[in-house]
């Protein structure tokens, strides 16, 4: 069964920075476009940002120039930069494959606040 683990949340003041860890035992991982998601209390999930296998990213508008995905196949983790950050970026921010397959991590608190 495939794990996916977040990790590096945490509460951090606006303008700071936080990167997170996402570490995916999945079997063929250096193959699947991976993606960050964020859940902010009262929202939907939303796709942040995403990498493909041939290390394409694709960012949502709100975190473009701030966040940055990448990833580490020897490791199979992706990681999310995130600089000056707001407390618009609060929320519980997830990993999975993009599109989604697998089931849902418990995934890590960000919450930006001074």
């Amino acid at each position: 069964q495939v794990q996916l683990v977040e990790s590096g949340g945490g509460l951090v003041q606006p303008g700071g920075s936080l990167r997170l860890s996402c570490a995916a035992s999945i079997t063929v991982f250096s193959l699947a476009s991976m993606g960050w998601y964020r859940q902010a209390p009262g929202k939907e999930r939303e796709l942040v940002a995403a990498i493909t296998s041939g290390l394409r990213t694709n960012y949502v508008d709100s975190v473009k120039g701030r966040f940055t995905i990448s990833r580490d196949n020897n490791k199979n983790t992706v990681y999310l930069q995130m600089n000056s950050l707001t407390p618009e970026d609060t929320a519980v921010y997830y990993c999975n494959t993009e599109p989604p397959i697998y089931y849902w991590g418990k995934g890590t608190l960000v919450t930006v606040s001074s």
